[in-house]
């Protein structure tokens, strides 16, 4: 999948409207906490600033559903953005109509605009086509560099490509050339690591990467499921029972690749201050539950990870935010820091447990779309990405 970027269009003198994903967390006072995906997209705006245009950028932030939320203003936003670029940026509480038209007609080559949250109207999720043509009439070209957002078909994402040419930004083309990679040709042994509480929500993700790599390493809640499928007592472990044949069915198209836990962590409930041991994955107790894989499971994990000169990590290997629970997801995370090869880490909790240990700046890509990122790996084709030029159309 090859799309156009902000490097094939000349945006001198041009205004250009670039989506972006700075749906970042506030403190209670209304200030950015952390902003790695401001930052994420530095390096699109840098080139647009550096080539001569005019940036106005839009972004969601948090679930307002359609109504001004003075906490989810943009205002915060801007102010660390503005730090970040070293100048100023401007912004509006309007998405669109006369004031952020007027803001958007006075801005001069090599400044920019923030626009409101983009979710305190309702036609943005909606994908109304007024309010697309609205958004696309305060610019000339539009950037699209949320790969976070990919995978809605909204205003900011589909709609206003409809109306104004369209092209990835730095970050949406790196995202899509390194999760590409995975499907298309990663070096090998490619070894996927899968975890996270439920097999439901990345079922499709295992069932196309299965054919594709040489191990299949699953942990988290979801390994329950599979050890399920091999007829284990799994105590008061979380078991999703309706996919226990989609997990048996796995396991007999290609159950030499995958490894599952051989041992666990189980607790006597879900807090820092449980009862708790290691038991082998067969031996759960039935009042207890698996929280962690164990150390054998490290083990067993760590001889297909060192081999590996590709990897793609989603979802952590327990519950790893409760501290006595995080043993598991810490060895593989240093692991996965000490692989050679490419390593591909999916968003979500998995980029929240490496950033916690400290292991993302370790890692070859750390993808800044949780969901859209899933969705990718299932072969499905993300409506935000669809819209944007093939790089034949020249």
């Amino acid at each position: 999948m090859s799309k156009q970027s902000v490097r094939d269009v000349d945006v001198r003198g041009k205004r250009v409207l670039l989506r972006v994903d700075f749906n970042v967390p506030l403190d209670k006072l209304g200030n950015v906490t952390e902003d790695a995906r401001i930052r994420a997209s530095l390096p699109t705006i840098h080139h647009l600033l550096d080539h001569g245009a005019v940036v106005i950028a839009v972004s969601h932030l948090g679930r307002p559903d359609g109504k001004v939320v003075e906490r989810l203003r943009m205002a915060p936003v801007a102010q660390r953005l503005s730090m970040l670029l070293g100048q100023p940026v401007h912004a509006v509480q309007d998405i669109v109509g006369a004031p952020a038209q007027a803001a958007a007609k006075v801005l001069r080559p090599g400044e920019v605009l923030l626009l409101e949250n983009v979710r305190f109207d309702l036609r943005e999720e909606k994908n109304d086509p007024d309010f697309a043509r609205e958004l696309a009439g305060l610019a000339d070209v539009y950037v699209n560099d949320a790969f976070g957002t990919a995978h809605r078909a909204h205003a900011t994402t589909v709609g206003v490509a409809a109306y104004l040419p369209a092209y990835a930004g730095l970050l949406m083309e790196r995202e899509l050339a390194m999760l590409g990679q995975l499907l298309e040709r990663p070096e090998r042994p490619f070894v996927v690591l899968i975890g996270g509480a439920k097999v439901s929500d990345k079922l499709k993700v295992l069932e196309n990467l299965l054919d594709r790599c040489d191990r299949l390493l699953v942990g988290g809640g979801m390994a329950n499921t599979f050890l399920r499928a091999q007829g284990y007592e799994l105590g008061k472990s979380l078991v999703e029972e309706d996919r226990v044949a989609d997990a048996k069915r796995i396991l007999a198209q290609s159950s030499d690749k995958v490894l599952l836990p051989v041992d666990v962590l189980v607790a006597d409930r879900v807090d820092a201050g449980a009862a708790a041991q290691i038991v082998a994955a067969d031996a759960i107790p039935p009042d207890m539950l698996a929280v962690d894989i164990g150390p054998r499971t490290v083990e067993r994990f760590r001889t297909a990870i060192v081999r590996a000169k590709t990897l793609f990590w989603n979802g952590p290997m327990g519950i790893f935010e409760i501290a006595p629970f995080a043993s598991g997801t810490r060895a593989v995370a240093e692991l996965v820091g000490k692989v050679r090869g490419t390593t591909v880490v999916g968003g979500g909790d998995s980029v929240a447990a490496l950033e916690q240990l400290g292991y993302a700046g370790k890692v070859t890509h750390v993808s800044t779309g949780g969901g859209a990122s899933l969705e990718f790996l299932e072969g499905r084709v993300l409506p935000g990405v669809a819209t944007l030029r093939d790089r034949a159309e020249g």
